[in-house]
């Protein structure tokens, strides 16, 4: 569940350092204002779908190179909530600074790079992005946003994000699962907030109503009755109104409804304490044929929910090992 990493300078400091972070998060470089003297200490907490990371360390740079996603199969997003100072951070035409207060989005499946020039402490949350998508839509639009967290719903998210790291030592797993699950939520909720995650290749009129749309295919996926006319009909709209918002966002209604379904089924297959049969979580979500939902995952996913199932047993192997090992 928690493994610690305490680096103390010298000439392989950073090299420990760089070891640690890619394996806490993902492969990546780092650079130091002064190499022989960088010390840090990384904490990190994993949570059912969610990991968090508590880190302290001095000034540091890290980048994200093409070559080190082109053979990853699963897109991350990372949280970063900074304590001490002002972080920043520059992906695509992006630049944007974080200071305490805030937090800050990453796309892990994009080049980055992430520099603090002052010692800091971060709080760090890593995010499988299918997840965020299921929840709120495509990630693709969240590169490079900060978002004030003094207030409202933000300020309750990270809140939470303490005080389940302040328990998380004292409950058992499923418990801590259910924990990450909750910020999940708390996440996707303050990022909704923001008026800056619409789509904005269409009016604000269109984009609201296709948010709206969007948002309630995804609170009512389980419903075996979700279609197009139901979503039109609670959005108040007509079909071909609906239809066409979805088609200058490229999209079908059916197809979203599907990805989504499929994504939340994805989620639940790496949950360890999930004892569900893949046909009761299929069905759960709203797949009542087993063959066209096995069909439909490998499409989408490039495996079957038995891989998905047994790769997350897998990993858990692998992090229990590497907590043996700190």
């Amino acid at each position: 569940m928690k493994y610690v990493v305490d680096t103390i300078g010298g000439p392989t400091g950073g090299d420990a350092w760089q070891a640690a972070v890619t394996e806490a998060y993902f492969p990546l470089d780092t650079e130091y204002q002064n190499r022989r003297e960088f010390s840090g200490t990384l904490e990190i907490f994993s949570l059912g779908p969610v990991s968090v990371s508590k880190m302290r360390c001095n000034a540091v740079s890290y980048r994200r190179h093409r070559r080190h996603f082109l053979n990853e199969r699963d897109a991350s997003l990372l949280i970063t909530i900074p304590e001490m100072s002002e972080v920043n951070f520059s992906q695509g035409s992006r630049t944007v600074k974080c200071a305490p207060g805030g937090f800050l989005l990453e796309r892990g499946d994009a080049p980055y790079e992430f520099w603090h020039g002052k010692p800091n402490a971060l709080w760090v949350l890593k995010v499988p992005s299918s997840s965020v998508r299921a929840r709120i839509g495509s990630a693709e639009r969240l590169s490079a946003l900060s978002f004030d967290a003094t207030q409202g719903v933000a300020a309750l998210f990270i809140d939470t994000v303490r005080a389940t790291i302040g328990h998380a030592d004292n409950v058992g797993e499923a418990a801590r699962e259910m924990a990450g699950r909750h910020i999940l939520e708390m996440l996707c909720l303050s990022i909704v907030s923001d008026d800056r995650v619409l789509d904005s290749s269409i009016s604000p009129i269109r984009a609201g109503h296709l948010h709206r749309a969007e948002q309630y295919i995804r609170d009512n996926l389980k419903s075996f009755d979700l279609g197009p006319q139901a979503v039109a009909d609670a959005c108040g709209i007509s079909l071909r109104y609906l239809q066409g918002l979805f088609q200058d966002s490229n999209k079908s209604i059916n197809g979203f409804i599907r990805d989504h379904r499929l994504d939340r089924c994805a989620e639940e297959l790496t949950l360890l304490t999930n004892t569900s049969s893949i046909a009761e979580i299929a069905y759960r979500w709203g797949f009542a044929d087993q063959s066209q939902f096995c069909k439909h995952y490998r499409t989408r996913f490039g495996c079957s929910p038995t891989d998905t199932r047994r790769e997350a047993a897998v990993r858990a192997g692998h992090a229990s090992a590497l907590r043996g090992r700190h």
